[in-house]
């Protein structure tokens, strides 16, 4: 079974989701840290 299906089901889907707004949320404070640093 590959990670990634191109339709996963509603589960992994939902866990795509969520894994995907954690790394979305961690870039955009990255993001600000760098702006707000000196």
């Amino acid at each position: 079974m590959p990670v990634l299906e191109p339709n996963p089901p509603g589960g992994q889907k939902k866990l795509l989701i969520v894994l995907g707004a954690m790394l979305a949320v961690t870039a955009v404070i990255a993001v600000i840290a760098s702006l707000a640093s000196p």
